[in-house]
């Protein structure tokens, strides 16, 4: 089947597409999260340690695959289009799913994550998408509309995945693979082309390689400083996915339900803000305040969370995220306003590639840092550590975009 004219692409079938390939995609890693553990037990022969370990190398190889391949995906893509490589990720996203849900060896589990790190492309390659069909004005309210898809996802994978896996252990994984081939097929029989030829331009193995990536990206005016306060900011929000389960059976002894519940309503608050506060905020304050304000909060919750002394006040500062939710499209939207037409698929790849290297250490950082407090190794008793870490990366990205705010009053690229 042939690409359809990019100038359809902004029909609501792509909007759709778009928007159901980030949900599934975060639906599709969620909805394994509570029978992951049982599985990689079954595979080891061992407890729940053992399981947690090659968890993490797992993890740990996923992000490595991703960092030196997500800016050859994101090549790709400006050279071929999004389409073919939105399908290509897809189609090997469902082929991840079914291995580990048909492993019975260590090695295929292996095989899986690796596989997926390769083509982790999805929501990268959706973020050009939007750039190509998007005007200005319009990116930062659709980048809200991913993010709320996002956090959909990932509220309502884990209530499948442990209602499925009361089933059978290995049905989320089957559920999960059919969930990203239906989303290529629709893809493939419904969704046109966003990349105009005009703004096509040869794939180069030497923009592609991830070093080079951030090295070029950082030369960009205006572009460098945000780099690194993008980087910040995930490995500041990374904390939740990370830790947040161990702190809270630490400090309020909380059991998997109240986990869940807490995670659910985080989730929805997230969501709400992405898709409901950012067209409202974001024209009224504009995308320069929305971030310093965003983060500025961010802080204050994440101290709040890590002193947190019962639930109740938990989910007091849990409410903070109506507003937190806010920064991460204001700074997509000025990020992909900063680079050229031709350039938005190596911008993402290079974003990715980032987002590889906070997913490999992040998880050591934040779990290395709980051991060492709740233990009370370093002389001190503090579960709520790997928070106040947390609160300090804000910090970071905060006074990083602070200084250089006047250099990004300069005009963008078109």
């Amino acid at each position: 089947m042939t690409d359809a004219p990019a100038q359809n692409a902004g029909r609501p079938a792509a909007t759709i597409f778009l928007v159901g390939t980030v949900g599934i995609d975060a639906m599709a890693f969620a909805i394994i999260m509570p029978v992951l553990p049982a599985l990689l037990m079954e595979l080891t022969g061992g407890g729940i340690g053992v399981a947690a370990f090659w968890g993490g190398w797992a993890t740990f190889g996923f992000a490595v695959m991703q960092f030196f391949c997500s800016p050859v995906i994101g090549g790709l893509s400006d050279r071929f289009g999004r389409r073919p490589v939105l399908l290509m990720s897809l189609t090997a996203l469902a082929i991840d799913f079914l291995l580990m849900g048909l492993a019975h060896a260590l090695f295929v589990f292996f095989i899986a994550r690796l596989l997926s790190g390769i083509f982790a492309a999805t929501h990268s390659t959706a973020n050009a998408y939007i750039a190509d069909i998007s005007t200005p004005e319009q990116r930062a309210q659709r980048y809200g509309w991913l993010g709320a898809a996002m956090g959909t996802g990932f509220i309502l994978g884990p209530a499948l995945g442990g209602a499925l896996g009361e089933m059978d252990p290995r049905a989320p994984f089957f559920a999960a693979a059919a969930l990203a081939g239906l989303n290529a097929l629709y893809g493939w029989f419904v969704v046109p082309e966003s990349l105009k030829p005009e703004n096509r331009r040869e794939f180069s193995w030497k923009r592609s390689n991830p070093i080079g990536t951030l090295l070029r990206l950082r030369k960009t005016e205006g572009l460098g400083v945000l780099i690194w306060v993008y980087t910040a900011m995930g490995l500041s929000g990374f904390v939740y996915p990370v830790v947040w389960t161990y702190v809270a059976i630490a400090k309020f002894d909380w059991t998997s339900g109240q986990i869940g519940v807490s995670l659910a309503v985080y989730g929805a608050i997230y969501a709400f803000c992405q898709a409901v506060m950012v067209p409202f905020v974001l024209p009224r304050l504009g995308e320069r305040r929305t971030i310093w304000i965003a983060l500025s909060l961010e802080i204050i919750a994440l101290i709040g969370l890590a002193t947190a002394p019962n639930g109740f006040a938990v989910y007091f500062w849990i409410t903070f995220a109506i507003f937190t939710g806010l920064q991460d499209p204001a700074l997509m939207k000025i990020m992909t306003e900063r680079v050229g037409k031709d350039a938005q698929g190596e911008l993402q790849g290079g974003l990715a590639a980032l987002g590889g290297i906070v997913l490999a250490i992040a998880p050591l950082l934040y779990t290395q840092l709980f051991f060492l407090f709740e233990s009370g190794l370093v002389g001190v008793t503090f579960a709520g550590a790997p928070f106040l870490a947390s609160a300090c990366f804000s910090v970071l990205a905060l006074v990083l975009f602070l200084s250089r705010r006047r250099a990004l009053s300069s005009p963008p690229r078109s």
